[in-house]
């Protein structure tokens, strides 16, 4: 108990989180480099065990830990440091306004700021820039090869998240049309409210159990609707793709392939039924050849 109860302290000093792994075991999250340990024994546990144990919130700790010298930041830009020094006095003069607002009027004084007084912001962050470039390459010069494929990695995958969100938000101020909801999803939204559960994950688990225990004249209606949704997304599509192409953006139209995609078990249904018709018009012109 006296060891837990160091190791909580230490953690609640530094600021250190708490993660519950599989099979109800405490981990306590360390710093970059340290690791993780468990709570009450303080035993250091290596990345097998980890991965079983918290899997990804674990695993993202480790990617941030490659190190034991923290990553230097990037700098501000000139812009954001403007905001962070005139921001409590803009507060001050309108403490109704929203975040939303108070933002609004900060950068509309940053656009009528004259060029002279942004030269002292931009002078800052080009200093600050230079000393994170001279930290950046000691803190890359101490990284071991497996550390620093693994930070290439992680940053590989930041990148592909964020033009998948940049992606994702362009498509919905153009007015995408919505996927087609599953069956299983109709009936998911019609019933989660009235279920009970201590969780939504408890919630979500114990419908997805009603449904596969459902018969099929019951999930029938859930599919109709689906099916409903289906049609209703491709005539929705269609027009919003023909209004890319007058925009230009044929970039975002799907291939003819796409929308002619078929189920393999129908296309095949429909190769063997041609086969069939084939091979008995050949046969019945071969019997009508040998009779002539």
């Amino acid at each position: 108990m006296a060891a837990a109860a160091a190791l909580l302290g230490r953690a609640a000093g530094l600021g250190l989180g708490l993660l519950t792994a599989a099979g109800g075991r405490r981990l306590l999250r360390c710093g970059a480099g340290a690791g993780l340990r468990e709570r009450g024994t303080g035993t250091l546990l290596d990345a097998a065990v980890l991965c079983r144990a918290g899997g990804a919130v674990v695993e993202r700790c480790l990617s941030r830990g490659t190190s034991s010298i923290q990553r230097p930041k990037r700098p501000l830009t000139a812009y954001f440091r403007f905001v962070m020094d005139n921001r409590p006095a803009f507060r001050e003069k309108n403490p109704e306004a929203s975040n939303t607002e108070l933002i609004k009027k900060l950068a509309g004084a940053w656009k009528e700021l004259p060029a002279s007084q942004k030269q002292v912001y931009e002078e800052a962050r080009q200093t600050d820039w230079k000393r994170y470039g001279e930290q950046l390459a000691a803190y890359k010069a101490q990284l071991t090869p497996a550390q620093a494929a693994a930070l290439k990695e992680e940053r590989r995958k930041q990148l592909a998240r964020r033009r998948s969100i940049r992606a994702k938000r362009e498509l919905n101020l153009l007015g995408k049309p919505k996927r087609a909801r599953s069956g299983f999803n109709i009936f998911l939204s019609e019933n989660f409210q009235q279920t009970e559960g201590n969780s939504p994950v408890a919630k979500l688990k114990k419908l997805f159990d009603t449904w596969q225990k459902m018969s099929a004249s019951q999930k029938q209606p859930y599919l109709q609707l689906a099916q409903d949704d289906k049609v209703r997304y491709e005539n929705e599509m269609k027009s919003w793709e023909a209004k890319m192409i007058e925009l230009g953006r044929e970039d975002l139209v799907r291939s003819k392939r796409q929308r002619l995609k078929k189920k393999p078990a129908e296309t095949a249904k429909q190769t063997e039924t041609a086969k069939a018709k084939a091979s008995s018009s050949g046969k019945k012109a071969k019997l009508k050849k040998s009779e002539e």
